[in-house]
C-alpha cells in the first residue's frame, strides 16, 4: 500500500478512487490533485514510481487533511455550542439540525437523548 499522508491508501483501485481514502479529499479533489501531479487518472496506484507518488504528496500537503481538517471541524462545532446558538444546542442534544422531522422517524436519537437527560437527573 502507498503511504499518503499518514493514511495508506489501496494499490489495487485507481488513483481517483484510492486517494479518497483520505480524509477531506474527495472525488473531485482527487481529479485535481491527479491533474497537477500530472498523472492519468485511470492508472492504477501500484503502476505509479516514487517520482509520481511524490509529487501526488507534494500535491496533498497543499490542502487541509486528516487530523488538522478534523480539529477544525471539532472546534467549529465547539463553537457553536458555547456560543448558544440553534445549531449548537442541536448538536449539544444530539438532534439533527437541518431540518429533519423529529415526530416519527428519529425516535431512537430522542430516546438517547432522554436517557442521558435522566441519567443527568438522577447524579
Amino acid at each position: 500500500m502507498a503511504r499518503i499522508s499518514g493514511v495508506d491508501i489501496p494499490k489495487q483501485k485507481r488513483g481517483v478512487i484510492s486517494l479518497t481514502y483520505i480524509f477531506g479529499i474527495g472525488r473531485s479533489r482527487a481529479q485535481s490533485i491527479l491533474e497537477t501531479a500530472k498523472i492519468d487518472e485511470s492508472k492504477k496506484v501500484q503502476d505509479w514510481t516514487d517520482d509520481e507518488t511524490a509529487r501526488i504528496r507534494e500535491a496533498v500537503g497543499s490542502f487541509k487533511i486528516e487530523g488538522e481538517l478534523r480539529s477544525e471541524v471539532q472546534l467549529s462545532i465547539k463553537r457553536l455550542m458555547d456560543i448558544g446558538c440553534y445549531r449548537g444546542i442541536r448538536h449539544r442534544t444530539g438532534l439533527p439540525l437541518r431540518g429533519q422531522r423529529t415526530k416519527k422517524q428519529l425516535s431512537y436519537e430522542k430516546r438517547k437523548t432522554q436517557d442521558s437527560s435522566k441519567q443527568k437527573e438522577s447524579n
